[in-house]
């Protein structure tokens, strides 16, 4: 089974996001374990090193080429591990050498980030597993 982390501030207040992220953990049982962890203070996701940063100067990424990199991450790293910042993102300096991504060139708040990534994670199983969900 692979394992996942998402790294993220702040708390989940919405009924709706919690039933949407819970929809994705039932879809992915057995398969895909994703592992939330909510931090209050922003500075403990600059403790992460091997680790993914959403950000929103990093590449773009196709759901297939994401699927992709997915399976790549998830041969490597144990777990896959991916950090969503903080309301200004992350501090530029902190960011060289390390891998990022974006979801988009829009601003999201980090709750509707991480269903998103969610919804992604799913897609990209679909894809490699060649469940017809993707297109």
């Amino acid at each position: 089974m692979i394992k996942v982390r998402i790294l993220s501030v702040g708390k989940t207040k919405e009924a709706w996001l919690k039933e949407a992220l819970a929809e994705y953990d039932k879809r992915l049982t057995g398969r895909i374990e994703i592992e939330t962890i909510l931090f209050k203070d922003e500075s403990r996701l600059y403790e992460e090193s091997g680790a993914i940063f959403l950000d929103p100067e990093g590449p773009l990424l196709t759901s297939e080429a994401f699927a992709q990199k997915f399976e790549g991450w998830s041969q490597t790293m144990r777990p896959v591990t991916f950090v969503i910042g903080g309301a200004e993102g992350f501090d530029r300096a902190f960011l060289k050498g390390k891998e990022t991504i974006s979801l988009s060139k829009m601003t999201f708040t980090h709750q509707l980030t991480r269903l998103i990534l969610a919804e992604q994670i799913y897609r990209a199983h679909c894809i490699l597993s060649k469940i017809p969900y993707h297109k």
